[in-house]
Formats: structure tokens, C-alpha cells, sequence
């Protein structure tokens, strides 16, 4: 329901009549209904096994960090430093952890660099589904992996800068425009006019993104991937625990060394 909400929230100019959606109040609206469906998204993780307290403060963790790592690039030519941790955590912990530690660190950025705005609620959605496809990727090991993991870096790049163009495109063109928003045109000459926007404005920074996502995870992915790794394999709450009955008389529990030694 939280990705079919983020779909609807980007993709609204070729689903919704003319005149019914505007960029005053949708935006407030659209991230008070992601916060409750991502509590939700945590709440059905935790019933269902896939987090638990552990998995909740590495979600913290990862948050503050990728909250820290983003100001490094600050989006400068494209160049972002956040999306490989997202990359990499989603293919680790799975779709659920990934869609929600890409909201919570775009939500924990915002808040430390002051970038709270009406495009903040499209961020959160847009590195929610980085994570969340990095989850839903084919398994692979091994070199094979990287590879994988890298050139999907490089499409989230496109792809986030292709979906968080759909949060404004409408309200930033002169309509005059042939790569403006034109409402009451038909599909397919509406999507050809955003093609053509997305291309004309934004290709090369998507570009920087892609290419600093690619690097990054080449280079650091092997590693964070045995890190992260080793730290869900510790970090089992679930060890297996045996209760024994007391022998007559006093004795230690049956199955329990009592600390005797043993010839």
C-alpha cells in the first residue's frame, strides 16, 4: 500500500482530471499518510519476523549515518553519497527494512540540513523504492553481486531523478512550453512531453548520480556487504533455548554442568 501510495503521489499529472490535485496542499498531505504507512510497514516487519530490535536500531544507525554521508555531496552535479547504503542495506536486510531506511534517512537529512519543503515527502518515496527494488533483486554471489548491485546503482540514479521530476514538472514550465504539462492531452503525447523534459533538464545530473552510485558500490560494496552481513548473523535474538528438569536431591539441572570436572 506505501509503494502503490508513492506511485499514485509521482504519477498523479497522467491518472487525476485536470484542476484536482494541486502543489499547495498535496504535498503536506501526501507525507502525514507516509508517515502512517510506514509505521505500518515497521509494525508488519515485526509481526511478521522480518525486524527486530536489533533490526530497529540498525535501522537508527543506518539513518543518522546516511543523514551524515549526505551533505558530502549535497546533490553537486548530481553527486549523491547516499544511495549506495541504501543499495547495499536493501539487498541485505530486504525490501521492507529498505523502503523504510530510505524514508527515515531522507526524513533525518531533512531535518539536520534544513531541507524540509513540499519536495521532501517525493525524496522520501523516491529512496524508499532504491531501497526496496534492492531487495527484490535476483540473488547472486560473489563477484556477480557487486556487478549487480553496482549497475542497479546506476539505474536508481536515473531512476530516482526520473520519478522526483514527476513531483514538479506540472508547476514548473511555461505552458507554451512543448515539454510542459498540458492537462486534457492524451497519454501518450502527455508521456512524450515529459520524456522530453526529464532528458532536457535533468539527464546529466541523473547521470552524476548514477555514476557515483556505480563507484561507490564497486569499491565499498564488497566490504559494507560482509559488514552488514556479520552484523545480522550476530545480531539473532532467536538462540535456541533448552530448559531442563532438576535432578532429585538438589542437584544441578539435568543437561547443565555443574561444574565438576570430569575425569
Amino acid at each position: 500500500m506505501a509503494a502503490f501510495l508513492g506511485l499514485v503521489a509521482f504519477f498523479w499529472p497522467f491518472v487525476v482530471a485536470p484542476g484536482r490535485l494541486d502543489a499547495s496542499y498535496a504535498p503536506p498531505l501526501i507525507f502525514g499518510v507516509l508517515l502512517v504507512l510506514v509505521l505500518c510497514v515497521v509494525v508488519s516487519e515485526i509481526a511478521e519476523g522480518g525486524i527486530n530490535s536489533k533490526a530497529l536500531a540498525m535501522l537508527g544507525v543506518l539513518s543518522a549515518v546516511n543523514a551524515a554521508l549526505r551533505p558530502l555531496g549535497a546533490g553537486t552535479a548530481g553527486i549523491e553519497t547516499v544511495f549506495f547504503v541504501l543499495v547495499l542495506a536493501g539487498r541485505v536486510y530486504g525490501p521492507g527494512f529498505g523502503f523504510t531506511l530510505g524514508c527515515t534517512s531522507l526524513f533525518a537529512s531533512a531535518l539536520i540540513t534544513g531541507g524540509v519543503g513540499p519536495w521532501m515527502p517525493y525524496q522520501m518515496f523516491g529512496c524508499a523504492f532504491v531501497g526496496m527494488l534492492a531487495g527484490l533483486l535476483p540473488r547472486a554471489t560473489g563477484r556477480r553481486e557487486v556487478l549487480m548491485l553496482a549497475v542497479y546503482g546506476s539505474l536508481s540514479g536515473y531512476l530516482f531523478g526520473f520519478l522526483l521530476n514527476l513531483s514538479f514538472w506540472p508547476f514548473s514550465v511555461d505552458p507554451n512550453s512543448s515539454i510542459a504539462y498540458l492537462p486534457g492531452l492524451p497519454f501518450t503525447e502527455q508521456w512524450q512531453r515529459y520524456l522530453a523534459f526529464d532528458v532536457a533538464t535533468s539527464l546529466g545530473w541523473d547521470t552524476g548520480r548514477a555514476v557515483t552510485n556505480f563507484v561507490c558500490v564497486t569499491l565499498a560494496g564488497p566490504a559494507v556487504l560482509t559488514t552488514f552481513r556479520r552484523a545480522a548473523r550476530k545480531a539473532r535474538f532467536r538462540a535456541p533455548v533448552r530448559f531442563a528438569s532438576r535432578k532429585p536431591g538438589g542437584g544441578a539441572p539435568a543437561g547443565i554442568d555443574s561444574g565438576a570436572k570430569r575425569p
